[in-house]
């Protein structure tokens, strides 16, 4: 255990600089291989973990040094095309590929691009463009920013190589933000429940004077600042809405003691309000006995039978000392 979280500790901060990723703005053809997980578990074909059931996963590796870094990942309507978010600054597009049996088995027609200002140019300079969160509503894709903290709106139909067309105002004070800690979970509220419709923004560790997380209802009557209550040493990398309105979050820990984990949490939706402090049961946790990495996406789905589908994906830091994974589980109610 002590070596090999000494290599983890090397992963996280071996990453490739900021200038070896192609920043040239053009559309840029990915090629990228994939290998099955079989097992969640090391060395046991067991298949329900918690309040989940897992279904399979691959994992992604590239020779192509723009692959790598994903912050979030979102199905799309059809439930194969995907977008993403690179902490990079890049868009990702691309096709998930399924095996006879419908488990997941690779991802096709990726394709990179770097993100651009408001007029149309590349954005240069990493700081500006680390994206962290994702959402899509409609046409309307949201992306959420680190370090300069900000909310984006962009046209669905001009990724990857779309501008912003605005900024979206939130509620919480700038000065609250830590400046790599800010906001990790962007989601959109499904239609007809408590929130109905409202995006909402949940930070990685910018924390109120409780050590409690700030988190925000962005738009819609409701709009204002509430807080997830923290358990240490876990901050939220993600979060989507279920079909009732519950919240999942996303959860990754790191320290030397314990090496990478991960859980999710759930929050109910009655619960989300202006100036609550939320909690609610953690549905799943993993660590180094189960196929997990640095865990920084959770994207929800309807599948065909009418089923919750829950994707997680890591992000590899650009490391070779770590992996770029992708993970399926049904949600057992």
């Amino acid at each position: 255990m002590i070596k090999r979280t000494a290599l983890v500790l090397a992963a996280l901060v071996s990453v490739v600089p900021a200038s070896a990723v192609a920043r040239d703005g053009g559309l840029q053809d990915v090629a990228v291989e994939a290998m099955q997980i079989p097992n969640f578990k090391v060395r046991s074909d067991r298949t329900r973990f918690g309040d989940l059931e897992y279904l399979g996963g691959i994992e992604l590796s590239s020779p192509d040094r723009v692959f790598g870094g994903l912050s979030a990942l979102r199905l799309l309507e059809d439930r194969t095309r995907f977008i993403g978010v690179l902490d990079t600054g890049h868009w990702i597009t691309g096709r998930l590929e399924r095996d006879d049996a419908g488990r997941l088995s690779g991802i096709a027609d990726l394709r990179v691009a770097a993100m651009r200002d408001k007029a149309g140019q590349v954005v240069d300079a990493r700081w500006l463009v680390d994206a962290e969160g994702l959402a899509v509503e409609g046409d309307d894709v949201f992306v959420s920013f680190e370090r300069r903290h900000r909310i984006e709106r962009h046209r669905l139909d001009e990724l990857p190589q779309a501008r912003p067309v605005a900024d979206i105002a939130q509620p919480i004070p700038a000065y609250e933000f830590r400046n790599n800690r800010g906001m990790e979970a962007l989601s959109i509220a499904p239609r007809g429940s408590p929130l109905d419709g409202a995006l909402v923004t949940v930070s990685e560790k910018s924390l109120n004077k409780k050590g409690d997380i700030f988190a925000a209802i962005v738009t819609g009557p409701s709009k204002g600042v509430f807080f997830v209550r923290r358990y240490p040493p876990f901050d939220v990398t993600d979060g989507d809405f279920l079909p009732n309105g519950d919240l999942l979050l996303l959860e990754r820990r790191f320290s030397i003691a314990e090496g990478v984990g991960m859980r999710i949490r759930r929050i109910a939706a009655e619960d989300i309000a202006p100036g609550r402090t939320v909690d609610g049961p953690v549905l799943i946790e993993a660590d180094f006995g189960e196929q997990i990495d640095n865990m920084e996406s959770l994207d929800i789905y309807e599948s065909a039978d009418g089923g919750t589908r829950i994707l997680l994906a890591s992000d590899d830091n650009h490391s070779l000392l770590q992996r770029n994974l992708i993970l399926e589980f049904a949600l057992v109610e």
